[in-house]
């Protein structure tokens, strides 16, 4: 038997070309069998509160959005629905006991609480609730 001796030189060596075949055709495949949509909106149904309704304490300021985005700070409307007008309303009134209750309506624009939210910060006011409507039929 003739063995022949392995030289230093005679290393294997792996091709890369067909493997780069391989995977830019993987790649292609992949890309025309994805779906590219984008994620549907989630429906959800918002809770209803069920709690007994709670006694008005005097130190807390009422801030209402209208469904027009429209803003009233205890019970007096406010020229303009910025934040920075809201903002100054709600300075002189602000304290470190003071509580905000923000009243927004149901069809109100998410933007417009966010403002209000964002108003009460820069005020300091970090107490912050909302109202809710108590539910007729879970009541019995």
């Amino acid at each position: 038997m003739n063995f022949r001796k392995r030289t230093p030189s005679a290393e294997p060596e792996i091709n890369l070309i067909p493997f780069i075949d391989v995977l830019l055709v993987v790649l292609i495949f992949l890309m025309l069998t994805t779906t590219w949509s984008r994620l549907t909106e989630i429906n959800m149904t918002l809770p209803l509160a069920d709690a007994q309704k709670q006694k008005d304490r005097p130190q807390q300021i009422v801030l209402t959005v209208s469904a027009q985005g429209q803003f009233t700070v205890n019970t007096s409307p406010i020229d303009g629905t910025s934040v920075g007008a809201l903002a100054a309303v709600l300075r002189p009134l602000a304290t470190k006991e003071m509580s905000l209750v923000i009243s927004a309506d149901a069809q109100a624009s998410h933007q417009s609480v966010v403002n209000a939210m964002e108003a009460a910060r820069r005020t300091g006011l970090s107490q912050i609730t909302f109202t809710t409507q108590f539910s007729e039929s879970s009541g019995s």
